[in-house]
């Protein structure tokens, strides 16, 4: 098992507000930027693709987790959806981060959040979890967040 550790959080970016119009991020670690990616990217391919608007609310995860449940019932081998999925976590973990104060961290390409209270979540592992039919990034997002 890797050791987590955080990353450098003295590296960070300037006081922008997110495009969806969240409040702004008063520091964002490095390890941030490739799950911000991932999601955006699984927003995009949602809008564009399945017309459906993921707006990085925490309601917005109830969508997500129906969406990975279709596409298990459609049979797609987990190899064939693993960026899929990966997006869909990565924007759970970027619902959470926005919305409780957590932040990203990494090691060894391994991405994770960590809650204010100093708990850390694999929402990436959580979608892979629940295409399996075993998870829920609703209520992992719900779970993290009740007592920040």
């Amino acid at each position: 098992m890797t050791a987590r550790v955080p990353v450098d959080t003295a590296a960070t970016t300037a006081d922008v507000a997110a495009p969806d119009g969240t409040a702004p991020q008063e520091s964002r670690p490095h390890a941030a930027a490739t799950p911000v990616r991932w999601a955006a990217d699984a927003v995009a391919t949602m809008r564009e693709g399945a017309r459906v608007r993921l707006d990085y609310s925490a309601r917005s995860l109830w969508r997500v987790d129906r969406v990975i449940e279709e596409i298990r019932r459609e049979g797609a081998p987990i190899e064939a959806v693993q960026s899929v999925l990966r997006g869909f976590g990565a924007y759970a973990g970027e619902v959470l981060v926005r919305h409780t104060g957590a932040e990203w961290w990494a090691t060894g390409g391994e991405y994770w959040v960590r809650t204010t209270d100093g708990r850390l979540w694999d929402p990436i592992e959580e979608a892979r979890r629940c295409f399996t039919g075993h998870g829920s990034l609703r209520l992992l997002c719900r779970d993290a967040s009740a007592d920040v």
